[in-house]
């Protein structure tokens, strides 16, 4: 009777948790190769795109037909401070860049992560640009009780076309403490991911390497004061969502209402809603890919059919997440990068179905790209294909492609 039990147990164990970890272990990329049939980078369509460095985000702002990145101007900087990363080395006094904008009116370290774009609701030919800024703390001392860095997000103002960003104000707030990426839903109200709970230490390695430990969060900020030279007056900010494991991109779905929220560690891209009047997000489903994942985009067919529609979520992550814990401080490793396709299912009577399928679009080994944290698509003038721009946190490039839809 005793081995009944025991066997009882193992297998309670094993359906509570080999899904989980199998799914963890594919995510990771242990012992994944890359696979030559889906490799792009050959095809004369594809480009780097010169002085993009390290532009961790990319965001299509389809009004004026522009994309939105926020990169380095020093590839090296990288590798000597970047808190995401844990690098913490330099001085953290690096200077980055809005491409295509060029900030003459922000003085200061200027260290780039995730960002958004929103429209100026006072004035159609303008936006509002959210950028995460990793600056160094400068009231620590060195013990246990302060942490090297301070991170902040930087409100801009830009006018379309005018090669200009002027800063608005910084934004602080102790719930803001490991920020990744920005969700805006107005010039005065966002959301920011914290991708880690812990910033350093052994529990710090924990949270990176257990496929349980969902302890991040999204905070919601509201700003009562729109300008300000205090980076921490007038603001309002709330805990939305808890229980995910790193949280990492976050951004807007098919319509205003969708927000997806992704667990970069966990393969997982959650679609999720913020109630209109507390702005907590509840999650509504998921979707699970086999890789790590950052920033979701979604993109829209311009030439969708009910038979065809190629609209759906596109997300790049890592083609070996287990050797960024050996790579991450190298500028000269090569970590492959994958891009992902999810869209509706097509059916055989000529319709689209409500279930959707992933497909991988784009791979490369980490010859020509290092890194993949960001993924756009761009319409073209062919039903057929869509131009594809994939960045990452280390990469030197921004590389673009013409993919298959």
């Amino acid at each position: 009777m005793g081995w009944l039990i025991r066997l009882a147990i193992l297998c309670a164990f094993l359906a509570r948790y080999y899904t989980p970890v199998v799914h963890y272990l594919t995510v990771f990329g242990v012992s994944r190769t890359p696979t030559p049939a889906v490799r792009l980078a050959t095809e004369p369509s594809f480009v780097k795109i010169e002085d993009t460095v390290v532009c961790e985000d990319l965001h299509y702002y389809e009004p004026a037909g522009k994309i939105f990145t926020a990169c380095e101007d020093h590839y090296a900087s990288r590798f000597q401070w970047f808190p995401p990363l844990g690098h913490l080395e330099g001085t953290g006094e690096t200077v980055g860049s809005l491409h295509v904008i060029d900030p003459k009116n922000f003085q200061g370290p200027f260290v780039t992560h995730g960002i958004d774009v929103i429209a100026d609701p006072t004035r159609s030919s303008a936006v509002y640009i959210f950028a995460v800024n990793h600056l160094p703390n400068p009231e620590y001392d060195g013990t246990g009780h302060t942490f090297k860095a301070r991170s902040q997000i930087e409100l801009f103002h830009h006018v379309l076309g005018s090669g200009v960003a002027r800063h608005v104000r910084s934004i602080r707030h102790s719930s803001i403490v490991t920020p990744n990426d920005i969700y805006a839903e107005s010039p005065s109200s966002f959301y920011v991911t914290n991708d880690h709970y812990y910033r350093h230490g052994l529990k710090r390695m924990i949270e990176d390497v257990s496929p349980w430990a969902q302890w991040t969060d999204v905070v919601h900020v509201r700003l009562e004061q729109m300008e300000s030279a205090d980076a921490e007056a007038g603001i309002n900010a709330t805990t939305a969502l808890t229980g995910i494991r790193t949280s990492n991109g976050i951004g807007c779905g098919r319509n205003e209402e969708e927000m997806l929220v992704c667990s970069a560690l966990g393969g997982i891209m959650y679609r999720a809603r913020a109630d209109s009047e507390s702005r907590s997000i509840s999650i509504v489903d998921e979707f699970r890919f086999d890789s790590t994942i950052d920033n979701p985009s979604y993109f829209v067919d311009p030439y969708r059919t009910p038979s065809h529609d190629a609209s759906g979520y596109v997300l790049a992550g890592l083609l070996g997440a287990a050797n960024l814990t050996r790579s991450h401080g190298d500028p000269n490793a090569r970590d492959g990068v994958m891009v992902w396709h999810a869209r509706r299912k097509a059916m055989a009577n000529g319709t689209t179905s409500a279930d959707w399928e992933t497909r991988l679009i784009f791979e490369d080994d980490g010859s020509n790209i290092h890194t993949g944290s960001s993924a756009v698509m761009v319409p073209t003038d062919s039903a057929k294909r869509a131009r594809l721009f994939v960045t990452g946190f280390s990469s030197e490039h921004i590389v673009a492609v013409e993919v298959e839809l």
